[in-house]
């Protein structure tokens, strides 16, 4: 108890606060005052701490006062009004998370959940608390048999024992387990109480005669260890046997001894010792010592005959091999779990820390140290949906990640019901609510990082996506007014653009009217696509008196018709690709350049070097590869590199050469690459564009 209500007894709160209760009741139906008792009665067992008791007490006295804080703080201090209030958040948040719309279930986002919590949590002991308050819930519905407890039985089994777990509560886990799963599962649940046949004191009592035994045998030949037991509670069995899909009866763990001592050679020399003195299940004999688990887990198992005849399973391991089993990568909730988080995360690092609070006699509100401090702010939508944003997390932020059309919409926020500026930093616990209009477009402002209105990286990419679209949407409709004044000045106005645009290889009107807008096509590909008669031919070169045969160059599989044995190459300046249109220049000494017929380097020849031109075309070979080349415009971050690659891979793209250039919008990568077809390199520059992170990808 604080300083200031020291003079008050635990039994002085009860009298104090029992007016108060009187008549109250939860929603489950328990009674406020027994509630209270109970949640007493739990705590005691954990943790000797009169101002956790206290808390326990007046966990209900916020709603029956008119100013709550005054009052808590004139009868009991600052320190139990502090940790009141933060219990008081908790459990609000709690409430809304248990919305029962949609699928906002704590049941069905546990993780979120549980990370919002540990989020919220300033004390430890508030983590205490509500394991208290649930596991007492839980033995009202048990004793009652009151409507709702299957509900609360998932919910426990989705939060609230991994929770205990997590911080080495044990005494609150089982329970917890056991309890839900008789609401959840009763049949299985009575199955297995009935297979065991004796309580779970009685399995108590079998495992510490074990434990005497185990540690005399070993103290009469001089091994110093440290041996316990543990009776596996029924849900842990029904555990096991949906995993490994055994019956109750093929079961030899469902009690336990875990042996540790000093050295790799105590361990075998325990086991021996054990296995002479015991009838041993040879069959049931592991050494992970010799051959660890995948995930580095060490311990050697047997199990013998224990009292009774029944089976009990013995665990001997080193002090390191027991610590790396608990705090390790291969920690008792990660592998029982099935938990996907990586080591090291913050959520391990966080939870290591509460250990160690739990275990601490004294100064429980120690700060958090600055590496354990959270990277993310946990915020609910109205329905009660958990999510996960950046720290400094906006309310554009929340809107882009509940979806991008809501997030291109929104005009306005509300946060725990007012109103906000969108550039608010959001805190964990709040509820957020978007005002979104009908029709609208983001802001360029979004992504000015000093006004500070995005801080995800998903959000910013969002909202350069919506414009580089605006910007593709302009160019595709400037390409189409080209289109149609190149078709008057041909007298073509009534060609359907659906097939011109086939005509010329491109998959739609729209990627037609794009290369267009980009200057990739020029009236001349057009006017030869409308054409059924060869373009008119130049004046001859007097090389055009040369035989006409066909020369398939082997490097670059063009066909070029007039020439014979000369070397062909693709221009550097235009890079075509099949089915562009392409023109042939006779260089001197270097053979046959290959440009795009729309190439600026071929229209500005002056007219004597018009007489180099010559007709050429592509190889029907489909096997022909032809080098590209694009520009990739992107957003710096790890990764992005990686994926682009694998898009060249899975394309079947070999990449002849690459570099990266920095500028003020990103970075600038160009590729040199081989494709087969110019549907082949726009297919490629799509799932370009498809990254995140992409902000353009375009043929050079």
């Amino acid at each position: 108890m604080t300083q200031e209500s020291s003079e008050l007894s635990l039994s002085e709160v009860r009298r104090l606060i029992e007016p108060f209760y009187d008549g109250q009741t939860l929603h489950t139906g328990e009674s406020v005052m027994a509630h209270a008792e109970g949640v007493v009665d739990i705590l005691r067992g954990v943790r000797d701490d009169k101002d956790l008791l206290a808390v326990a007490y007046l966990y209900c006295i916020w709603g029956q006062l008119k100013k709550p804080r005054e009052w808590v703080v004139s009868h009991f201090g600052e320190s139990i009004a502090e940790l009141l209030f933060n219990l008081k958040q908790v459990m609000e948040v709690g409430e809304k998370a248990r919305s029962r719309k949609g699928d906002a279930r704590i049941s069905e986002q546990p993780d979120a959940v549980r990370q919002l919590l540990l989020a919220l949590c300033r004390d430890l002991r508030v983590v205490l608390l509500r394991l208290a308050s649930r596991l007492q819930t839980l033995r009202y519905f048990a004793s009652t048999r009151a409507e709702g407890a299957k509900e609360y039985g998932a919910e426990t089994l989705a939060l609230y024992a991994p929770l205990a777990n997590r911080l080495g509560i044990w005494q609150m886990k089982w329970e917890l387990e056991d309890l839900s799963l008789r609401f959840t599962m009763p049949e299985a649940y009575s199955e297995i109480a009935t297979a065991l046949e004796e309580t779970r004191e009685e399995r108590v009592e079998s495992i510490q005669e074990a434990v005497k035994n185990i540690q005399k045998l070993l103290a009469s030949h001089n091994i110093q260890a440290s041996v316990s037991g543990r009776p596996k509670h029924i849900y842990s069995i029904w555990k096991k046997m949906q995993k490994k899909r055994l019956r109750f009866d093929q079961l030899y763990d469902v009690k336990a001894v875990r042996i540790i001592v000093d050295t790799v050679e105590k361990c075998y020399e325990t086991l021996s010792l054990i296995q002479e003195s015991s009838e041993v299940l040879s069959k049931e004999y592991d050494d992970y010592i010799a051959k660890p688990k995948p995930n580095g887990y060490q311990s050697l198992h047997t199990v013998i005959v224990g009292s009774k005849g029944k089976p009990l399973e013995v665990q001997i391991r080193t002090r390191a091999m027991h610590e790396f089993a608990e705090l390790g990568v291969a920690a008792h909730w990660r592998y029982k779990e099935g938990s996907k988080s990586k080591a090291g995360s913050h959520e391990e690092d966080r939870v290591a820390w509460l250990r160690q609070m739990l275990a601490w006699k004294s100064d429980v509100q120690k700060p958090t140290p600055d590496n354990l401090k959270d990277e993310h702010v946990y915020v609910l939508t109205p329905q009660g949906k958990v999510l996960d944003l950046p720290q400094g997390g906006t309310p554009i932020d929340f809107a882009y990640q509940l979806h991008t059309e809501l997030g291109h919409r929104c005009r306005g926020a509300r946060v725990n019901g007012a109103m906000v500026p969108l550039n608010t930093k959001l805190e964990s616990g709040q509820t957020v609510e978007i005002i979104a209009a009908k029709t609208g477009a983001p802001s360029r402002d979004w992504l000015n990082p000093t006004l500070g209105f995005t801080a995800s990286p998903r959000s910013r990419t969002k909202v350069r996506q919506w414009f580089n679209a605006q910007e593709i949407e302009a160019t595709i409709a400037e390409g189409r007014e080209k289109i149609d004044k190149d078709l008057a000045r041909l007298g073509k106005t009534a060609v359907k653009l659906e097939d011109l645009a086939k005509k010329l290889g491109f998959a739609s009107v729209n990627d037609f009217c794009l290369a267009s807008g980009r200057d990739e096509l020029g009236q001349r590909a057009i006017e030869q696509a409308l054409t059924d008669k060869p373009e008119e031919k130049e004046p001859e070169d007097p090389l055009a008196s040369l035989q006409r045969k066909t020369h398939n160059h082997s490097k670059g599989n063009i066909l070029v018709v007039g020439v014979d044995s000369l070397m062909t190459q693709l221009a550097k300046c235009c890079h075509p690709v099949p089915p562009d249109e392409i023109v042939g220049f006779v260089t001197r000494g270097r053979g046959i350049t290959v440009h795009r017929a729309d190439c600026p380097n071929v229209r500005s020849l002056s007219e004597d070097e018009h007489q180099r031109l010559i007709d050429v075309s592509w190889t029907s070979d489909t096997e022909a590869v032809f080098p590209a080349e694009i520009s990739v415009m992107t957003r710096d971050r790890m990764g992005l590199l990686k994926d682009i690659t694998e898009i060249f891979s899975k394309e079947k793209h070999n990449i002849l050469n690459m570099s990266t250039n920095r500028t003020k919008d990103g970075v600038q990568i160009t590729f040199s690459i081989e494709v087969r077809s110019i549907q082949d390199l726009n297919r490629t520059l799509k799932l370009l564009c498809g990254l995140n992170g992409v902000i353009s990808a375009r043929r050079k």
